[in-house]
């Protein structure tokens, strides 16, 4: 753009309003190419929009009188594309908002370690979680229900964009719709990051207008004059036919139609363009507001000064649905996806219902013989009529008109094309809750609807990364606009918090869990495993699992992790080793004394059997007189007997010894010498009390 007045680029960027920098003719240029680009931008998807408007009417089942084959005949719409984005949004809703807790941020922990660093970082990331969740349930009180708006337009029409700023009035972010209708883009355009020229069609109240004004922010040039009314597109025709609504004429409450257009131009005049937004009033064409959409340190320049590149702030999100294989910017939804076959299913149905209609009352031919009075007859139950006609003649001089019944040829045709619409929206009978027959086995099922998932899934995660750009979009307004210090709920959060990259940003819902039973199984397998495995972090598992489960209040029931009824955790790995080692030993040793008891029990078992074999042969000899060395071989006999007796008295002892050391893995009986077979009293008695004679 050629300006009368080259700017100085610091200025540009640090003024909230550049209108009062350019002169009128500047000024009267740039609003005439707004406007002009604008319609230019709009008139390039003139197709796509006729496409969006029946899609929305399929849709929204609206109904319209119909001439053909005969006046108001029947035109049914079946709700093919009506119960796709249902079950859509239905899955969608509670698995990307699954909670109070939306916002998640990665643990970045610091390489040195630092025990007071990484505590630090968690700290932060948890202050950073709560605010952003507190700011898009709590503080914008709109961002749920616009979300919601969102995942029931996407997969209709294809695409949905919302429009994410910082709102001065209320200080805090905003994310609202924005409609594909109000929202306009270059034909040239593969992706909002490299959109060249993008227009947001802005409806304000005359409040609006003069708050902007009063905020220094908009010029005082704009003379505010009653709005009689706006012109509407095939869009906006078709979504008050939806409604049932019209725009009434010479209201005093039409809002000012206003295009706000992110666009590039040159206003420095070194030959490099910058980019701006640029408000427009579109009637009048007169420029309200032209403001820098960079900051200094978006530029990069190199060695001699001279700009390289600017980065431009983000203001739209866009939710696709499924990708254009074309590569076309707007994406494809159910309702173009879906579109031709719910015209066939449509007329299909109408035919089949026409016919039916025709069998039931259609008419015929009357012959000029017939005496009848002028005029249509109509017929009632048990209803006889008079005519000047005998029967004959009135048999003669009337002919049906030849109709057959509805064609089972057409009804296959319909069940045909609604099963595989059914297939690709994913609403098959085991999708949509219905039971799949009382003899399929439960994995059977488990498996079928997992893998009726599977297109849900891939759409899913492409919402979830328009989300994860969106809750970015948030992180770097708090960046640049949130005060030193912010106290909401109880809580407090501080400007330095929202300093890191917001690389760590993300959704808390998981892009790979899209149902309840996958989310619910995925939280029991993890919880079984932290209860079995040492490591992890119970008190989260379980606050996991609560979660899965959608307890309400979890911390009234799930125990402080400081306080006296925490969960306990699990003990150190390392720990655990080496108790096992230690435990190790001691089953060793207590084995190395069980073989030892046992191998002395035995000897005792041998030696008691030679104590008795010398008892035996002691009274035989006292027994025999007739034995000349009786005496002499009686000596021999108690002294072999004593050793015996001492040999067994050692191993009672030692026995003993051993099972009072191993007293406490085993249990030592005091009667331990009667379960042996050693007890009894000692038979260690002397050579005079071995009966001799």
């Amino acid at each position: 753009m050629d300006l009368d007045v080259k700017l100085n680029i610091n200025k540009l960027m640090s003024s909230p309003n550049i209108v009062d920098m350019l002169d009128e003719r500047d000024l009267n240029t740039l609003g005439y190419r707004v406007i002009n680009e604008f319609n230019l931008d709009k008139e390039s998807r003139i197709q796509w929009e006729k496409r969006v408007e029946n899609a929305m009417k399929l849709a929204l089942q609206v109904s319209e009188a119909k001439s053909f084959p005969w006046t108001n005949a029947s035109n049914i719409k079946f709700p093919l594309v009506t119960i796709a984005a249902l079950q859509f949004h239905s899955r969608a809703y509670p698995a990307l908002i699954p909670g109070n807790d939306i916002i998640k941020v990665d643990y970045d922990i610091p390489g040195d370690t630092d025990p007071q660093a990484i505590a630090d970082v968690i700290n932060r990331n948890a202050r950073v979680e709560k605010h952003m969740s507190f700011q898009l349930l709590k503080e914008d009180e709109c961002w749920e229900g616009e979300m919601d708006k969102v995942l029931i337009t996407v997969p209709i029409v294809g695409c949905a964009f919302k429009k994410t700023y910082w709102d001065f009035n209320e200080d805090h972010p905003v994310s609202e719709n924005v409609l594909a209708k109000d929202f306009v883009v270059s034909y040239w355009t593969k992706n909002l990051k490299d959109c060249n020229r993008q227009s947001h069609v802005l409806y304000l109240s005359v409040n609006d207008v003069l708050s902007r004004q009063r905020r220094g922010i908009w010029t005082d040039d704009f003379k505010i004059r009653p709005q009689q009314t706006i012109q509407e597109d095939d869009l906006s025709q078709a979504q008050d036919q939806a409604q049932g609504v019209y725009q009434p004429q010479s209201d005093p409450g039409t809002p000012f139609e206003f295009i706000e257009q992110h666009r590039w131009e040159d206003l420095d005049g070194d030959g490099f363009k910058e980019p701006y937004i640029i408000t427009v009033h579109k009637d009048t064409r007169k420029v309200v507001r032209v403001v820098a959409n960079y900051f200094e340190n978006s530029i990069k320049k190199n060695n001699k000064g001279e700009i390289l590149s600017i980065k431009p702030e983000s203001y739209f999100t866009k939710y696709s649905f499924i990708p254009s294989p074309d590569g076309g910017f707007y994406d494809i939804g159910f309702g173009i996806l879906l579109g031709p076959l719910n015209e066939s299913i449509n007329t299909i149905i109408n035919q089949l219902v026409d016919a039916g209609t025709m069998a039931n009352t259609a008419g015929g031919f009357l012959a000029r013989g017939i005496k009848i009075r002028g005029g249509n007859y109509n017929f009632a139950p048990m209803e006889w009529k008079h005519v000047d006609s005998t029967g004959d003649d009135l048999a003669k001089g009337i002919y049906p008109l030849p109709v057959r019944e509805p064609s089972n040829v057409l009804f296959t045709l319909l069940q045909t094309l609604v099963t595989y619409g059914e297939r690709i929206v994913g609403s098959t009978d085991i999708m949509v809750g219905e039971n799949v027959g009382q003899n399929t086995p439960a994995e059977t099922a488990r498996t079928m609807a997992e893998q009726g998932q599977k297109v849900f899934a891939g759409i899913f995660k492409r919402i979830y990364r328009a989300l994860n750009e969106e809750v970015r979009k948030i992180y770097r307004l708090n960046q640049l606009y949130l005060p030193e210090q912010v106290k909401f709920m109880g809580n407090a959060v501080l400007a330095a918090d929202y300093q890191p990259d917001p690389t760590d940003i993300r959704p808390a819902a998981d892009p790979h869990v899209v149902s309840d039973v996958q989310r619910i199984m995925q939280a029991e397998t993890l919880k079984m495993t932290a209860l079995s495995v040492p490591g992890f972090n119970v008190y989260n598992v379980m606050k996991r699992y609560l979660e899965a489960l959608k307890v309400p209040n979890i911390e009234q029931v799930l125990p402080d992790p400081t306080g006296p009824n925490a969960i306990p955790g699990q003990p150190d790995v390392k720990i655990q080793i080496e108790q096992m080692k230690a435990e190790e030993r001691k089953l060793s040793i207590e084995t190395k004394f069980k073989l030892g008891i046992a191998k002395l029990q035995a000897e005792a078992e041998v030696n008691k059997a030679k104590i008795a074999k010398l008892e035996a042969e002691a009274a035989y000899i006292a027994e025999d007189t007739t034995t000349i060395k009786q005496d002499s071989h009686v000596n021999m006999v108690n002294s072999e007997l004593n050793a015996a007796k001492a040999k067994q008295d050692g191993f009672l002892k030692s026995i003993e010894l051993m099972m009072k050391a191993t007293e406490g893995a085993v249990e030592y009986d005091s009667d331990a010498r009667r379960v042996l077979g050693l007890g009894g009293e000692s038979s260690n008695q002397s050579p005079d009390e071995v009966p001799t004679q």
